[in-house]
Formats: structure tokens, sequence, C-alpha cells
């Protein structure tokens, strides 16, 4: 099996099967464990169990069809020494589920029933095995996409899942007759066991496959506790003192006995004695409820019509093993089953789309929601600087020194390192430029020099020899890559003008910005300090107030930045991915996953920043009022102070040097997208240069190929020209004598002559006398036959389900201990074939 596996994970993943020795190395593991578990013991249903799960588990990373033909042999039937064998992952599972089920039900049948424990373990098991044969025959085989074994068509489960649960049902009879409860509960039992033989037989008769021993044996056992169920109710009666319903009870019950013992050459010993006792002591019981009656009582005995229905009580149901019905929960975390194998393996088309989800979710959030509230902020200090905010209001407020404000940028770009940093981060993003176009240019100097190879190698040998393709037909990807590269590098190039531009414009403020506090308040010119009135006071006010609103919102609009760019870093569509393809593995086991496929899977997903879409269309409409607002509080503050320009000099340096903070701040974002650009280029170039070199490798070992075949071709061709000389030769030496030979003769070439000539004086040749291969004794190899694994022993019982390697599951019941147990019988010697 890992054989096929790791063949199919070389040729369709985008991982090396070697990362997967271990699992590789585990299934195979697993399944001769699982496969060779012939003894009744619980340890083996670990390991089918175990198996089964990751049976399930890999049916979601492979196709059912996956290139194994599981062979195995039907337990029931008419064909159980023919084997079949099916290219079906679930055909696998079927059949260890079904071993699974049969030794639960051999687990059943080793107990010691004669105890309490004995028969709730017993039960236990039966109920087991008929919740896996439930599970097998409502989700397994509808879902097998191929014709169902001979033995597990819907009559034969249905047949052999009540057939269990009757046994169990009959375990709980047992304990409750030797707990000695009383005689009413245990009719009802009895009932419940009667119906539930009844229903297996019923089921079997419409099945091909059931024998019918298996139903004269089932009708037997549903006559029997019947006749067992009337039995405890005519005690009933009994104690309750409805003695002609109790004569007529026994009349039934006796009825039936006799109905069970017809299939007398059906059943068991043990059953047969327990039928004929249960007979003797209804009979018994019988004479001696009819003379009590006749003599004593002189109850009317009402016919079986007018019998009231005995209840039922049903205590056994088909239970399924959780690591059986939810397999998955089986192999998570710590459990005894261990991890899911292939667990880490992805299809290459998987991180595909996982690559096409990341980007354009980044780009969704970068266009629809960062870059929309980024563009709105630029707006307002655009408004800002046109109107010569908040300059004009801190040189007024504050004629002499620092604004507080301007304190803090300062005192920010200095801890930053300022204008140092931003060379410093020009001069990293240049190196990084650099690199990208120094691989890039390696690529594209390996496809030129493939190029001019190839076409040298075309006009040295003509169009006719030399017919492969030309480099840019074989590359066309690769060449479109080029051009692509390309156009990544021109725009990158334009970007890092127009960010330079931004910081020679600004220079000069910002490196006051970061210089010493001294050199900052050189800068800003003090003015004369005014008396203020009161409209001027109340401008000041409002306009105050405004701009502590732009504050306010700047802030928050930076939160919500961050706090979408962490949703984007937390939203992790692989889980989704990975779900999805198993279930197109599942459901389209020969259609090959495609990035398209999770189309639909994208768009539900981005559905989660619909809100921040939202949010954008709110911040708009919050800022046109806002802005509204701005322009009335200026207006009303530039009218207050109409005709005073004791500050102009002062609102101008402030106003550069605030402009000048937030281009720094631009230009800091402006550089770390610069940089992240050109890290991701460096993995595109990477790839494209690696995929260069590999198609220049492959050309040159193809160009080397076709030199060597012409040269072939052309020795060849000398050669042909020489033995064409050498014949031209020949018929020139031997035409004098052609003209003596008779006519058929002068035909024939020289060399044939010669050959018939030797022919004619060597002695004739013998035909060689025909012999029998020996046969093999029976059991002893061949070694000209070959070695072939599978098949049983001759007669083995129809009840086994053999694997190729011999493993053997059957119900339950009857005959639940086929001849020899699984085990090797020293007398009988190693037999092969």
């Amino acid at each position: 099996m890992s054989a096929a596996i790791k063949q199919y994970i070389s040729t369709k993943y985008d991982q090396h099967p070697d990362m997967f020795k271990k699992d590789l190395d585990t299934i195979d593991q697993i399944r001769s464990n699982a496969v060779n578990s012939l003894e009744a013991h619980v340890s083996g249903v670990q390991k089918l169990t175990l198996y089964a799960a990751q049976l399930v588990w890999i049916g979601g990373k492979f196709p059912i069809d996956i290139g194994v033909d599981f062979t195995w042999y039907p337990a029931l039937g008419f064909n159980t020494q023919n084997p079949e064998s099916q290219n079906n992952l679930r055909f696998e599972l079927a059949n260890i589920l079904y071993n699974l089920a049969a030794l639960y039900s051999q687990l059943a049948l080793s107990l010691n029933r004669s105890t309490s424990d004995g028969l709730k373990a017993a039960c236990n098991y039966f109920c087991q095995a008929a919740g896996v044969i439930a599970h097998l025959k409502d989700t397994v085989i509808p879902d097998l996409r191929t014709t169902p074994p001979e033995d597990m068509d819907t009559m034969t489960l249905e047949s052999i899942q009540q057939l269990l649960l009757a046994q169990a049902q009959e375990c709980f009879w047992s304990k409750a007759v030797k707990d000695g409860l009383k005689d009413g509960l245990i009719a009802k039992l009895a009932a419940k066991v009667c119906d539930l033989y009844d229903q297996a037989a019923d089921y079997g008769t419409k099945s091909d496959i059931i024998s019918t021993e298996w139903i004269h044996h089932m009708t037997a056992k549903h006559h029997h506790f019947a006749a067992a169920a009337q039995y405890r109710a005519s005690r009933d009666c009994l104690d309750k003192q409805k003695y002609g319903e109790e004569v007529a009870r026994l009349r039934d019950s006796l009825v039936c006995v006799n109905e069970a013992l017809k299939e007398s050459r059906w059943i068991n010993k043990i059953v047969l004695a327990d039928l004929n006792g249960l007979k003797a002591r209804v009979s018994e019981d019988l004479k001696r409820a009819e003379k009590d009656n006749d003599v004593i009582y002189l109850m009317p005995v009402p016919p079986k019509s007018e019998l009231r229905t005995l209840d039922r009580a049903g205590m056994a149901t088909a239970r399924t093993p959780q690591e059986v019905s939810d397999p998955y929960s089986a192999l998570e975390g710590k459990s005894a089953f261990g991890q899911p194998l292939f667990a880490k393996l992805v299809p290459y088309a998987v991180h595909v789309a996982v690559s096409i989800y990341d980007e354009r979710k980044e780009r969704l959030v970068n266009t629809t929601v960062i870059d929309e509230l980024e563009g709105l902020t630029q707006k307002l200090r655009d408004l800002l600087q046109s109107l010569n905010l908040p300059g004009s209001l801190q040189a007024l407020e504050k004629p002499l020194g620092l604004p507080p404000s301007l304190n803090t940028h300062a005192e920010e770009i200095r801890q930053q390192d300022g204008l140092h940093k931003l060379r410093r981060s020009m001069h990293e993003i240049n190196k990084l430029k650099a690199n990208d176009a120094a691989m890039y240019q390696e690529g594209v100097g390996l496809l030129k020099a493939e190029a001019e190879d190839d076409n040298k190698a075309r006009l040295k040998h003509g169009t006719e020899r030399w017919n492969r393709q030309p480099s840019r037909e074989a590359a066309k990807h690769l060449y479109a890559k080029v051009d692509e590269i390309d156009g990544y590098l021109k725009s990158a190039a334009s970007s890092d003008d127009l960010v330079k531009n931004k910081l020679k414009e600004c220079e000069g403020a910002i490196e006051v910005l970061g210089g010493t506090a001294r050199d900052l308040e050189s800068y800003v010119p003090n003015s004369k300090r005014t008396t203020l009135t009161p409209a001027v006071e109340q401008a000041v006010e409002g306009l105050r107030s405004t701009l502590s609103d732009v504050t306010k919102l700047e802030h928050r609009r930076k939160k919500r930045i961050q706090e979408v760019r962490e949703k984007v870093k937390y939203d992790d569509i692989n889980g989704a991915i990975l779900a999805e393809t198993a279930r197109f593995e599942r459901e389209y086991p020969m259609q090959k996953i495609e990035p398209a496929q999770f189309e639909n899977l994208f768009d539900d997903r981005l559905e989660i920043y619909n809100e921040d879409k939202d949010m954008v269309s709110q911040e708009n409409e919050f800022q046109s009022q806002l802005t509204t607002r701005i322009k009335e509080a200026n207006t009303a503050f530039i009218t207050a102070r109409r005709g005073d320009s004791s500050t102009k000099e002062r609102e101008q340096a402030l106003q550069r040097l605030e402009n000048a903070y937030f281009k720094y701040k631009e230009i800091v974002s402006n550089l770390n997208t610069g940089r992240k650009f050109y890290n991701d280029l460096a993995n595109i170039v990477t790839r494209f240069t690696d995929d260069c070199r590999n198609f220049a490798y492959q050309r040159r070992v193809e160009a080397g190929q076709m030199e060597t075949d012409l040269s072939t071709a052309l020795s060849n061709l000398n050669l042909n020209i020489q033995d064409q000389k050498e014949r031209q030769n020949l018929r020139s030496h031997y035409t004098p004598h052609q003209q003596q030979q008779p006519i058929s003769q002068q035909h024939q070439p020289p060399l044939t002559q010669q050959y018939q000539q030797q022919q004619q004086n060597a002695e004739p040749m013998h035909a060689p006398t025909p012999t029998r291969a020996p046969q093999p004794e029976p059991g002893i190899w061949d070694p000209t036959q070959g070695i072939k694994f599978g098949g049983g022993p001759p007669g083995a019982p129809a009840q086994q389900r053999q694997q190729v390697n011999g493993n053997v599951h059957h119900p339950a019941y009857p005959n639940a201990n086929p001849r020899g147990g699984g085990q090797w019988d020293v007398s009988q010697g190693l037999r092969f074939g």
C-alpha cells in the first residue's frame, strides 16, 4: 500500500514522498497488524479500529482508487474460495469493519456466559458488533461507488445485524433468569428475543447469500423463545390466579416448542437439549394446570386469538463504537490511536489557493479599507495645510517658545533617529533592489545563453534534424515572466524616485525636528504677545475644539487600521481549504484539484471584511461633516483676526514643521512598503532564476542527447554505405559463376547459396522429443510455479471471510469458532499457492 501512496504523492502533490517516510512505514505496519488479527482477543479491536480510522482519514487525502488492488475472500455464499479484488479504499474499509464486527462477536462467544459478568460483557460485545454492521450498512456501503461484495448487500447485513441483536437480547434474558427476576419481566425479554430472531430469519430469506442452515437455525430460535416467553407468561398468570389464561399460554408454548423441534436437524445439541427440556417442563405444567382448572378452578380457557399480546422489553441496541462512528475524534490529541497519517500532505493546488486568498484579502483590505482611510486622513491634512492650521492657532495661543504638540513630534523624530533613519532605510532598499536586479539579470542571461546555443545548433544541423521547439516556445511562461518582472522593477524605480523627491522637499525641516531643542527654538521666531478680544477668544475656542476632533479622528483611524491589519494577519484559511480539499477528494476522486474550485470559499470568507468597508463609509460621512466645521471655524477665526499680521512668520515656521512631521511619517510608511515589496520580489526573482536554471539544464541535456543521436545516425549511414559497396563487390565477383547455374538459383544471394550447401552436407536435424513437466507433490512448493500468497485451505468454513494473507472473519452465530481458530497446524506443513 505504501508504494502506491508514495507514487501518488510523487505525481500529484508538490511535496517529496520522503517527507512522509515514517507515515508510509506506519500505514503498512498497521494494515499488517489489522489483517493478521486472527485470534479472539481484545488487542485485535484496537488494531482493526486504528486501521479503519486511518483509512477514513486518508480517504480525504487520496482518491479511493489510489492504485492498490485490495483482495478479500467472501465470508458467506457460494464463492468463499473465489477472491474479490477492488482498487478501492472504501472496499478495504468495508472488509476491515466486517472483520471488526466478527471479532466483537467472537469475543462475546469466547466469554464464560455462565456468570453474570460474562453475560453482561458478551451482551456489550454483541451490541457493538451490531453497531459496526449498522455503520457499515448505512455509511460505508452507500459511499462505496462500486457494486458491494455479494455478502454485503442490504438484506444480508440486515439479517446479520438482527442476529447479533438477538444474541445480545438473549444474554439479557439469560441474566434475568440467572438473577431470578419476575416471570413477567423475563417473558417480555424472551418475547423481544423471539422478535429479533424472526426479523433475522425474514431478512435472511430475502438474501441470496444467507444459507438455508442459518435460516432454519434462526427460525428454530424464534419458536424456542416464543415458547419460553409464553411459558414465563403462564407462570406469571399462575401467580396472579389467572388459571384459564395459564392453560392457554402453556398450550401455545407447547405448540411453539414443537415447531422449533421440527428444525432439529439444523440446530446444535445444546439448543436441542434445551428445547427438549423446555418441552418436558411445559408438558408437565400443562397437565397440572389443566387438571387443577378442570377440578378446582373451573375458569374458562381463552382461545389464542383472545390472548393479550405480550409486551416487549428491548434491552439490546446497536451501539457503534465512537472510534468507528467518529474516527476523526479518535485521531485527535493524545489518543491511543496516535496522530493521523499524512496530516501535513497538502496538494500543490492548495498552496496556490492559499497564496491566492492571501493576496486577494491583502488587496481587498489595502484598497478598500486602509488606503481609503489613509486617503481620507491625507485629504484632511491637505485641508489643514491649505488653511495654515494648526500653525496659525499655535502662533496666536503661544507667541513665545514651542507648542507642546511640536515638542512631542520633535521628540518622536529624535528617538527614531529622524533623517539618518530615512537615509539608512533608503540605502538598504537600494541594496535589496540591486540584489533583485542582479538575480533577475542572471535568469535573463541564462535564457539568452540557452537561446543562442539552440540557434547555433539549429544552424549547424538544419531545422529538419534539429526539430525541437525554439526556446521562446518551449519556455513561454519564463519569457512572460521576464516582461512581468521587468515591469515590476520599472514601477518600483518610479515609486523610489517619488519618495526621494518627497524627502528632498522637506529634508531641511525634518533635520530641524530631529536636531536639538535649541535648533528648533531658533527655527521658530517669537511674536509679540497680543491681547485677545472676546470675539477672537470665541473663534480660537471653536477652532481649537474642531482641531481636537481632528486629532481624535486620526488616533481612531490609526487604531482601526491596526485592528484591520491584525484581522488580516490572523485570518488563516488553511484549515477551511484543507477541509474543502478533503471534500473534493471524497466526492470527486477522479477530478484534479484546481485553485479555481475554491472561488466560492474565497467569496464567503472575504465577507468578514464587509463590516470594515462599511466602517470606511461611515468615516467618510463623518469627515465630510468635520471638514465643513473646520472651514467654518477657520473662517470665523480669520474674520476675528482681520488686520492682525503680528504672528505671520511664526505661523509659517510652525506650519512648515507640522507639515514636515507628517511628511516624515508618510515617507517612513513608503519605505516600509518598499522594503516589503523588494523582499517579496526577491522570492519571485529567486524562483524565476531557479526555473531558468532548470530549464537551461534540461535543454542542455536534451541538446546533448540529440547531438549524440545525430552522430550515431551519421555513423550508421556511413556503415550502410560501406556495406552496400561490399555487397556490390560480392555481386560482381560471383557474376560469372551464376551464369552456369540453373535459373532457379541465379536470383538467390551468394550467402544464401552457401548456407543451402552447408545444410545439404550436414546431417539431418532430429525434432526434439516432447517431455511432460513433472507434477509437484501436493503441498510442496514447485519453483516453476512462482510464489502465490492468499487462499485458504481446502474445505475452509463458508462463514470465513479471508483476506489474501489468511485473515478470517465471520458472523458470530452459529458456528462462531471455525476449526483451527486461525492458528497454524504443524502437521499440515507450509503450503504456498
